[in-house]
C-alpha cells in the first residue's frame, strides 16, 4: 500500500511515517501544506491520502478541502482525515462524495496505534472508517439545517393534516382545537420554512411539498 501524508506539524509528520514504514506501508511523500499534498497526489496515484485538517497558510480548513479536491479528481486514492477537530461543512462533502475509500478520525479518539492501522488498510481497501464523534456532529448539524426540525410538535401535526388536504376548519375539527389557533399554527409554519407572503394557497402548496419531500427521504 502506498501513502502520501499531509501534515503540517514535522514531529506528527515523521511519527505517522515511521509508525506506517515499520508496519509495512510505503510512504511515497509526507508534505506540510494542502497544494503540496495536491502535487504529490497527482504525482505518485497513491492507494490512500492521510490527511490533517488545519493547515498553512491560515490554519483553517486548507487540509479537507484539498481531501474533497482529492476525493473528486483522484477516484482511485482513498482519503482519511485524522485531525484534532471536526470541519462539519467539509466534512458533509467529503463523507456524501463517495460511500467507499473514504474516512475522518480524531486524533484524541485513536487509542491503539493497531486498530488505527487496521482502519487506514480498510478505507485504502474501500472501506470506511468514521469517528462516531463525527457521525454524531455532523447529524446535528442536519438536524440544524433542516427547516422542518424548526416545527413545534403541534405544527407538524397541523403541516400533516395539511398535507392530507384538509382546510383549517377540518383541521381544528381533527385536533379538537379552535379554527384561530390552527391559524396561527399555520402562519407559523409558514414562518419557519422561509415561505415569503404570498397568497396563502401558494404557500400552502409549498409547505406540503417540503413535508412530503422529507418524508420522503
Amino acid at each position: 500500500m502506498r501513502v502520501v501524508i499531509a501534515e503540517d506539524s514535522v514531529l506528527l509528520r515523521e511519527g505517522l511515517t515511521s509508525l506506517l514504514t515499520a508496519e509495512g506501508i510505503e510512504v511515497v511523500e509526507a508534505v506540510d501544506t494542502a497544494e503540496r499534498l495536491l502535487t504529490a497526489v497527482d504525482r505518485h496515484a497513491p492507494d490512500l491520502a492521510l490527511v490533517d485538517v488545519r493547515m498553512p497558510p491560515t490554519f483553517t480548513d486548507e487540509g479537507i478541502r484539498a481531501a474533497v479536491v482529492v476525493r473528486a479528481n483522484n477516484p482511485g486514492t482513498a482519503v482519511l482525515v485524522l485531525s484534532q477537530y471536526v470541519e462539519e461543512q467539509y466534512a458533509g462533502d467529503l463523507l456524501s462524495s463517495s460511500a467507499r475509500g473514504v474516512g475522518y478520525l480524531l486524533k484524541d479518539r485513536v487509542g491503539d496505534v493497531g486498530e488505527f492501522v487496521g482502519e487506514l488498510r480498510r478505507v485504502a481497501a474501500g472501506g470506511t472508517a468514521v469517528d462516531p464523534e463525527v457521525v454524531g456532529q455532523l447529524l446535528a448539524r442536519a438536524r440544524r439545517d433542516d427547516p422542518l426540525a424548526r416545527l413545534t410538535p403541534r405544527e407538524t401535526e397541523v403541516l400533516r393534516h395539511m398535507a392530507a388536504g384538509r382546510s383549517n376548519t377540518g383541521t381544528a375539527s381533527e385536533l379538537g382545537v379552535t379554527e384561530k389557533a390552527v391559524e396561527k399554527h399555520v402562519s407559523n409554519i409558514f414562518a419557519k420554512l422561509d415561505l415569503p407572503p404570498d397568497s396563502d394557497d401558494h404557500r400552502r402548496v409549498l409547505a406540503v411539498l417540503r413535508y412530503l419531500e422529507e418524508a420522503a427521504r
